[in-house]
């Protein structure tokens, strides 16, 4: 996780530094395009001064030259009192049905891009001129946007490569998950092979009969704990499973193994024959995991309760507890590899369950509300 850290913040740097480059530097070209496009304009003002005034052929020719030249900057000309006379350059109206209107409304653009025009004085008394508002040529226009289109890419290329390591990440550790669980599974297999043997000699000892039928459930309890892991390791089978004996038969278990003082309840409004797609043998372990982290919680007394409801496309099965619930800066670490609030444990229970129901089942499994000293609900939500 931390390498993935350092490949992130590596390529944030990256992209803030080209980005910001690209930015300073565009600035810094539309801010001389600016300046060179005023001057032209000003050329313009003073060509079209030219024409007005008759000077020389020679002059006149220069100055029309000038005037005609001009294919890329928009210009419009008012009157001293800002009103537009009706002469314009470089304006699109194709298409426009009210040119007055356009004007108006370009040249308020044009006010906001360069709030001081070019005045050519007409006539001093009484006073007249004509003032030339002009905006961004389409090469200013594309170097200002520059940067923003870079950075729209910059920001796909790092959510690309961001993702595309998160991938791998996910990959790696899914890899190392099957590993670590089929590793585990082999490891329980011998040890659970051989007890089942000397079991086998055990119950051939009349006196021993008591003992040889408490430790055939610990065995078959090892057994079940292998099977587990070995499904984790590998690609499990979901097949129609009756939800409701899934649930009454984890509860029967956890019953005799919580306490006269804590109370299971199962509450539910479904038919007996309910069904869903589940791996039997891993739903049970996220259900005992649940469970058992409620008891933890609880201190040896209180109330565990489960509710199912259904809904349009989808079962939600809540277990609530009323023990001491969970901080909230713990929320959001509930699910991480290794975190656990208990003296003893990995914190792995609450990863692999989530890992079950979201990649096996299909299904959702998050803290639904908590609330310390009052309680926790852990929403499971599986598909129809």
């Amino acid at each position: 996780m931390r390498a993935l850290l350092n490949w992130r913040n590596l390529l944030i740097a990256i992209a803030i530094l080209v980005v910001g480059s690209t930015v300073l530097y565009s600035r810094y070209l539309a801010d001389k395009i600016a300046t060179e496009e005023r001057k032209y304009v000003e050329a313009w003002v003073e060509a079209e001064r030219t024409i007005l005034n008759g000077a020389d052929s020679t002059s006149l020719s220069l100055a029309t030259k000038i005037a005609t030249d001009n294919t890329e900057i928009p210009i419009i000309e008012t009157n001293e009192r800002d009103e537009p006379t009706g002469l314009f350059m470089n304006i699109d109206t194709a298409g426009v049905a009210d040119i007055n209107t356009l004007l108006k409304t370009k040249l308020k653009q044009f006010r906001r891009f360069a709030p001081k025009p070019i005045v050519l004085v007409v006539k001093e008394t009484p006073y007249a001129a004509n003032k030339y508002y002009y905006g961004p040529s389409t090469l200013l226009t594309q170097v200002q946007w520059y940067p923003y289109v870079q950075l729209s890419i910059a920001a796909l290329f790092l959510i690309i490569a961001i993702t595309t390591q998160r991938i791998r990440f996910k990959s790696n550790q899914n890899q190392l998950w099957a590993g670590m669980a089929k590793e585990t599974a082999h490891q329980l297999g011998t040890p659970v092979s051989s007890l089942e043997g000397w079991l086998e000699l055990l119950k051939d000892i009349p006196a021993a009969d008591h003992i040889a039928a408490e430790m055939d459930k610990d065995v078959r309890r090892l057994q079940l704990i292998s099977d587990r892991f070995g499904k984790i390791g590998s690609t499990p089978q979901v097949e129609p499973t009756a939800l409701l004996p899934q649930l009454e038969n984890m509860l029967t278990y956890m019953r005799k193994r919580a306490g006269s003082k804590v109370r299971m309840e199962l509450q539910h409004r479904l038919l007996a024959d309910t069904q869903l797609q589940l791996s039997p043998l891993l739903f049970d372990w996220v259900l005992e995991n649940l469970l058992k982290n409620a008891l933890d919680a609880m201190d040896g007394s209180g109330q565990i309760l489960i509710q199912v409801q259904e809904q349009a496309e989808q079962y939600w099965i809540d277990v609530s507890d009323s023990g001491k619930g969970i901080e909230a800066g713990a929320l959001n670490k509930v699910f991480q590899p290794g975190f656990t609030t208990k003296k003893r444990g990995w914190g792995l229970g609450l990863t692999l369950s989530k890992r079950i129901i979201e990649q096996y089942h299909k299904g959702k499994l998050s803290v639904y509300r908590s609330e310390p000293g009052k309680g926790t609900t852990f929403r499971i939500v599986l598909p129809k």
